[in-house]
Parts: structure tokens; C-alpha cells; sequence
């Protein structure tokens, strides 16, 4: 939201810096977000001055141009080359002096330089109004009056005002401030805690009359929870013309473009009093009525914007006896808006249901200055003083009579909000005890009344205008922001009670684990729930015996069921990246899979992680390697050691989905993780040739399963660490795991890690034999290990492994 400083010290009058204005009103919750300068003219016509052409002679060698003589009063007249057809001696002109930077209608910037035109040279330039930014006209230069003395600087000749805007990032909540008055109620409340004291400078209504009634227009309102009050009146014999410079500069300040004075007039009241308004041709009004309706669905009606929509039988509409004219508190329309042959306007102001405008411009996707208030709600008290302001802003600027009283249908009368305020609520929510005299200050400096006051507290009516203070804490909210922020005094010690959530809160969990995965640089996607029924057909075994949940009204035959695995979803992500060549995958996703059985649907939460392609991009120092299953089990691992499930047991897996593949158990009972390699056939129906990884995660035993001890931790050894080697001639059959559990099942208390770094298999060795080089690590963590214990460990190691494993070693 923009607000002109020029505008605001209408209402207040203070003499502080824009800079230190703005530091003020973001401690009071209206966050300045920056704070730009405006000039009428942009440049401010620094550097144009006053010349006087001396002489006027033709160019020797261009037709269309002249060679002139100028003083510019500084007692030495210069050459300018100058094209436009109504230069002439004797004349006062506007002169943009050599370093004079102008500016095009779109903003660019070009600067007046020393030069030669058709080989004369050229001292400046005479100018037009377009381009100096003063009108529309390039029909020839500007001729002043002949009165002026050269030199006289012409930006003092047209009164170039200069302006500093406000960006305010305002919340949705404050509809009270959404205007150039509401933020001026603001700032007269701030200064009042500095002890500076401002009265508020109210636009006076006090002479509003009625000139004649000789122009009625009745209204009906047919519904009166979409428009609990209406106001209007007419206004007859106005000229519709260019609105006056001031007028134009305060909305050219704010970002709007100036129309017509009538026009203008209802935006600057809107901008200044947050109340928006509309005129209507009141000779394009048939039947000399208003009514204010809904209209059957399907309604066609052409907007401002010359679209034509068709109408929701929930929009409310302002018609006449024929036709509707506006899309009430949204949009007006354009066969019965404002035009330069207008002579007589019907003026409205009301007080719309903000639910209403809100679903009513979402509906039609229009977003307006007027529907942006309404749907946050503007104060109802103001809409019959806004609408005199804005009759006598237009009678002032465009002429004309107000020829009729005022109507206004406000059938059941706002009442202002009443709310106790305990003083104990006060001082414990803030945590700092101000004295009452302070919080009376401040609710009087906020027009809020203080009826009462107890022990306890105080009772209090709140103005109709602060739509979102109806709560004890929002008063309290309201008394902090104006009391201060940066006053309320903090301690050295910080207190704070932290419980922990049982059950596990799962979006938590979520997101712990897919900032793991991010970090590793897998990306996160969202795939449709809605899939194919003829993926049911890759599966076979127990899965299939779950029945697929079938949508009742299917967009396609291609969307007409809920998945039931998580993987087929997956392989489409990862076809279409692989089809737009992204080959190199690493992806997750958190969803559902939903499926019948026995009669019950079934609903149950995944984590699916799915990897393919190289494991690194190909550089001068190190060769692409291909994804592995090592790989993905790396990431499983890490998974469930980050969430603290270190119990499990692993076995083949059995979901059918894998060609090769491992399920993790927790203590042997639910699966928890089932990951491998994806079956040919799946990524051959999905056209991919490379192959695919995929780990398909139980979320919901998951977090049956988290441990809920926290982090486990082991305080860093002092002592040092001893590796020993075995190379085990093994039958092809015997697995690393076998090796692994058998070595920590020998010893228990030293052995701390065991690692497989080099298996080979062929020439040299037995048929049916492999050989697995075993590293062992040995540690005690009370003292060195000698030699001696040394041996007798890999000595029992030794045996275990040729007892159990029929182990040689090599």
C-alpha cells in the first residue's frame, strides 16, 4: 500500500523527517518497506529555464529547421538548433541548458548535450510540454509569457511538486489502516506515547446541503446480509473534465492514473478515507431506481474492462429496472460508467458483506482497490459521512447541484464491540507490568472508550472502524504495538518449558527427514494420487489381492483409480525427467497409497526414495560412476539411524516389486522399509532403459517404531583404535551379513566395526569359492589393548569363522 507524506500531513500536522516518520509507523506494526521520492514532472525540471529567442533565422541546410539566438540571462546568449514550425523571435521559451537530463513518457532518461545539427552547432534545447513532461502536445514548443526575465528557473513557474511515498506492507487484519486517514490515526496515537500531541485534521461535511430535489433515484436493496447499508444521492449539471493539477499529482503519487474529476474524485476519497465509492451515469439508469440484487446464474454482463462475464447467482449486482450496472463492491460496468458527456451522476456509497465480495472477485478473478477493502471489511459508521465528502469534493471540481437527499437503507444498526480487559491478562501476556494510567492513555489515544474500571480491569467499547479487535488479547495486542516493542525490558535468563509431543507429530518427522534428503541432493516431488488401473496388471501375488479404490466420476480412464503402490507413480516421475533428459535421478516423496480389502478401504502413508543414473557427473578427475544398490541401502541406513530405529532385522523382501531387494524389520515384526532393484519389466513398461532403485518406506510403522530416547551418543575414546585383516576363502553362497553377524556374535566387547573392502571371485581360487577381504576393528575404551589380547581376539575370530563357515584363510 502506498502512502504521499504530502497527503498524510493533511490529517496530522508534524515536521519529521520521512525517514524517521516511517521508523515510527513500522514500530507501530505498518511496516515501511521503503520509502520512494515523487515529482510531479519526474526530473523536477532541474536545469530548464526561461530563454528569450533573439534571433530566429532558416537553417542553411535543413528546410524544416531553425538556428536561434537565446539568452538565458546570464549575460550570454547561446545557439539552439530548434525543429518545431512556431519558434520566433522575440518570444519566451522553456530551455533545457547542456547537463539537463529529461525524461520520455516510459521513463528513460536522455541528457541535453553540446552538438551539431546539419552541421550548426546547438547550445541546449528548446522544448515542447511532452517533453518536458507538462502535457501531451508536440505540436511546437512552449510559448511563455512575455513578462517573465530570462534565467527565471521554470520549475517555479509550475509549481513542480514534490512528494515522498510510502511502501507500507500492510497485514491483511488492518483494514483500519488501509488509508491515508486510517495511518494518520496511527501515527497520532505513536506520537502521543513520545508525548507529542497531534489532533486529527477531519475533512469538514458540516456544509452539505441539498441544493433541490429534482433529481430522485429510489433504491431497493432485496437482500439485506449482502448490503446491510446503502447510500446514494445525486448530482446534477457537472462538466466532466481533467481534474485539477493537485488532484491529479496525489493519485499520480500513489500509483494511480488519473481519469476524470469525477472519476478521480471517488479514488481520492477511497485512497483517503478507505471507503470505496461509485458513479453511475444517472441518465443511463432506467426506470429512475437502484436495485440491488443477485441475478440468475449464466447472467451475461461486460465490465469495465469490455470482457464479458457471465454471473455467479451469488454475486451481488447494483441494476436498474432493466439491467445490472455493477458488480457490486468489485467492478464496474461499461454501459453505464462515467464519460465526458455525463452532465448528472448518481453518487453510491454502501457497506458491503465482505464474504460475499471476497468469494464474488475470486470467482471472477478480480482484485480492485474498491473489492480489496471490502473483503477485509471497512467501518459501516463511515459510509454516509464518506459519501458527503466525496459529493462536495465533486461539486468543488466538476460544479453541479446536489439535487437530492440523501438516501441511506441501514436496516439493523452496528454495534461496537464490548470486551473486559483483565489487568492480571495485561501484565501476563506482555510480561512486563505498565501502569494503568499508561494502558488508559493508550486506548484513548486508539479510540477505544474505557466505560468502567475495576480492580481487575476495565471495560471497554471499541470503534466500529477496528474490524479485527473483538478479543481480550487483541486489545492487549493493540496496547504492546503502541506502547512499544523495543520498550519492553528482557532478562539475562531465558525460561522456556519444552514438552515433548507424544504421539510423534508426523509433519515434523517429515520434515527432519526431507531436509536429510535434500542435503543429499535428492529433490522432492508430488505425484497425482489418481492413477491407471492397467498398472494392476504388472503386479502379481499377494498385492493384487488388494482391490483398487475406483473413482465414481473419473476425468479419464488414464485418472480413474487411487494407487495402491507407490512405485508406479515414481517410475512416471522418473520417465518424464528422463524423457527431457535429466537421466542422472534422485528423487522422494511423501504420500499415500489407498486400496479395498474384506471390505474396508485402507489408507496408508509412504516414504518413497527412488535413484538412478550416474552417481557423479563426469570430470577430468574422476570418471561417471554408476547408482548402485550399495548406494540406496547407504541412504535407508541413514534414514532410519537419523530417526533412531537401530533394532531392525533384514531378509529378502517379499513385495514382489524388486528383481533383487531387502526388507528392514523392526525386531521382526512389521516391515518398516522394503528398497531394491526395480523389476525389468516395470521400467520397460515406462520405456526406461537404465536401471532403477527404489525404496518404498511404511510411514506409518515408522513412526509406530521411532525411538523415543532421543539421540544416542558415546563419549570420544581416549584410547587408540587396532585394525586387523582376514582374507576368507568362502562358498559362493555365504553372504558379507553371515561374516559381519558371526564376527560381533564371536566378540562382543572389543570388536566395534567390521568391513568388507575387496571380494574376488575366479582364477587362482576353488570352483564354487569366493574370497572376502574383512576388515576388524578393535578398541577398548578403559584402556590400550596389548599384542597379546590382540591375538587372542583374531585367533577366536579365526576359529569361529572356520567352524561355523567352513572359512580358510588365504
Amino acid at each position: 500500500m502506498k502512502i504521499s507524506y504530502n497527503w498524510l500531513k493533511q490529517f496530522i500536522n508534524i515536521d519529521w523527517s520521512s525517514q524517521k516518520t516511517g521508523e515510527l509507523l513500522t514500530d507501530l506494526g505498518l511496516e515501511v518497506e521503503g520509502i520512494e521520492p515523487f515529482e510531479s514532472v519526474k526530473g523536477g525540471l532541474e536545469g530548464v529555464v526561461v530563454g528569450h529567442v533573439l534571433s530566429c533565422e532558416q537553417h542553411p541546410n535543413a528546410d524544416r529547421l531553425k538556428v536561434t539566438t537565446v539568452d538565458l540571462g546570464n549575460g550570454a546568449p547561446v545557439q539552439i538548433v530548434c525543429g518545431a514550425p512556431n519558434v520566433a523571435k522575440g518570444q519566451k521559451v522553456p530551455v533545457a541548458t547542456i547537463g539537463t537530463t529529461l525524461y520520455t513518457k516510459e521513463g528513460e532518461a536522455w541528457k541535453i548535450k553540446k552538438g551539431k545539427i546539419r552541421g550548426e552547432e546547438s547550445h541546449g534545447m528548446i522544448c515542447a510540454e511532452d517533453e518536458l513532461g507538462l502535457g501531451e502536445s508536440h505540436d511546437g514548443i512552449m510559448v511563455l509569457e512575455a513578462s517573465l526575465k530570462p534565467g527565471t528557473l521554470v520549475s517555479e513557474l509550475f509549481n513542480v511538486e514534490r512528494d515522498e511515498v510510502f511502501e507500507i506492507g500492510l497485514t491483511p487484519n488492518r483494514a483500519d489502516a488501509m488509508s491515508h486517514f486510517g495511518v494518520a490515526r496511527d501515527l497520532k496515537a505513536g506520537l502521543k506515547q513520545k508525548e507529542i500531541n497531534k489532533e486529527l485534521i477531519t475533512p469538514p461535511v458540516s456544509h452539505f446541503n441539498v441544493s433541490n430535489r429534482s433529481l430522485k433515484i429510489d433504491v431497493d436493496v432485496k437482500n439485506n446480509s449482502l448490503a446491510p447499508r446503502y447510500c446514494g444521492v445525486t448530482i446534477s449539471n457537472i462538466i466532466v473534465q481533467p481534474s485539477p493539477d493537485w488532484l491529479k499529482n496525489r493519485l499520480r503519487a500513489i500509483g494511480l492514473t488519473p481519469k476524470n474529476n469525477v472519476v478521480d474524485a471517488t479514488n481520492y476519497v477511497l485512497h483517503e478515507l478507505g471507503q470505496p465509492l461509485h458513479a453511475f451515469d444517472a441518465n443511463k439508469i432506467k426506470g429512475g431506481k437502484i436495485e440491488v440484487k443477485t441475478l440468475p446464474r449464466g447472467t451475461k454482463f461486460t465490465t469495465l474492462d469490455g470482457v464479458e462475464r457471465e454471473l455467479h447467482e451469488e454475486d451481488l449486482m447494483i441494476c436498474d429496472t432493466e439491467k445490472p450496472m455493477c458488480i457490486a463492491g468489485v467492478f464496474g460496468g461499461i454501459h453505464s460508467g462515467v464519460t465526458e458527456h455525463t452532465t448528472a451522476i448518481f453518487l453510491e456509497s454502501a457497506y458491503f458483506n465482505p464474504v460475499s465480495i471476497r468469494k464474488t472477485a475470486k470467482r471472477h478473478g478480480l482484485n480492485t482497490d474498491a473489492s480489496f477493502r471490502f473483503e477485509r471489511g471497512i467501518d459501516i459508521e463511515n459510509v454516509e459521512y464518506s459519501l458527503k465528502r466525496a459529493a462536495l469534493l465533486i461539486k468543488e471540481i466538476a460544479g453541479g447541484d446536489i439535487t437530492s437527499d440523501i438516501v441511506d437503507l441501514y436496516s439493523k444498526k452496528h454495534k461496537d464491540f464490548e470486551v473486559f480487559l483483565a489487568f492480571e491478562k495485561i501484565n501476563k501476556l506482555i510480561g512486563q507490568n505498565i501502569s494503568q494510567d499508561t494502558i488508559k492513555s493508550i486506548l484513548t489515544s486508539l479510540d477505544i472508550k474505557v466505560r468502567n474500571v475495576t480492580e481487575a480491569g476495565m471495560g471497554l467499547t471499541v470503534p466500529s472502524y477496528r474490524v479485527d479487535v473483538q478479543r481480550q488479547v487483541d486489545v492487549i495486542e493493540e496496547i504492546l504495538r503502541v506502547y512499544g516493542y523495543n520498550n519492553i525490558d528482557y532478562s539475562e535468563k531465558l525460561n522456556a518449558s519444552v514438552a515433548s509431543t507424544t504421539p510423534f507429530e508426523d509433519y515434523k518427522i517429515q520434515h527432519i527427514i526431507g531436509d536429510l534428503l535434500a542435503s543429499r541432493g535428492y529433490f522432492e516431488t508430488l505425484t497425482n494420487s489418481l492413477t491407471s488401473p492397467t498398472f494392476d496388471k504388472l503386479l502379481e501375488g499377494e498385492i493384487r489381492t488388494k482391490k483398487h479404490v475406483t473413482i465414481l466420476n473419473p476425468l479419464s480412464g488414464e485418472l480413474s483409480v487411487l494407487r495402491k503402490s507407490s512405485l508406479f507413480t515414481a517410475l512416471e516421475a522418473a520417465c518424464f525427467n528422463i524423457n527431457r533428459k535429466r537421466q542422472n535421478l534422485k528423487l522422494f516423496e511423501f504420500g499415500k497409497t489407498y486400496y479395498e480389502e474384506n471390505d474396508h478401504r485402507i489408507e496408508e502413508k509412504y516414504l518413497g526414495v527412488l535413484l538412478s543414473g550416474e552417481a557423479n557427473e563426469n570430470t577430468w578427475t574422476e570418471p561417471s560412476k554408476g547408482t548402485d544398490f550399495f548406494q540406496l541401502k547407504s541412504m535407508v541406513d541413514t534414514i532410519l539411524e537419523r530417526l533412531g530405529i537401530l533394532d531392525i532385522t533384514s531378509a529378502p523382501d517379499e513385495s514382489l516389486l524388486f528383481s533383487e531387494g531387502i526388507s528392514y524389520k523392526k525386531n521382526g515384526g512389521d516391515v518398516l522399509v522394503s528398497f531394491g532393484i526395480v523389476k525389468k519389466d516395470f521400467t520397460k513398461h515406462f520405456d526406461i532403459k537404465q536401471q532403477v532403485f527404489y525404496a518404498d518406506f511404511k510411514w506409518d510403522a515408522i513412526l509406530y517404531s521411532l525411538n523415543k530416547n532421543g539421540i544416542i551418543f558415546k563419549e570420544i575414546s581416549k584410547y587408540p583404535e587396532v585394525k586387523r585383516d582376514f582374507a576368507l576363502l568362502l562358498d559362493n553362497f555365504i553372504t558379507f551379513k553371515e561374516v559381519y553377524d558371526l564376527g560381533f556374535r564371536t566378540e562382543r566387547k572389543f570388536l566395534t566395526h567390521i568391513n568388507l573392502f575387496d571380494v574376488y571371485q575366479g582364477k587362482n581360487l576353488p570352483e564354487g569359492k569366493k574370497s572376502y577381504a574383512v576388515s576388524f576393528t578393535l578398541k577398548d575404551r578403559n584402556g590400550t589393548l596389548t599384542d597379546t589380547q590382540i591375538d587372542k581376539i583374531m585367533s577366536k575370530l579365526q576359529s569361529s569363522y572356520e567352524k561355523e563357515l567352513l572359512a580358510e584363510l588365504r
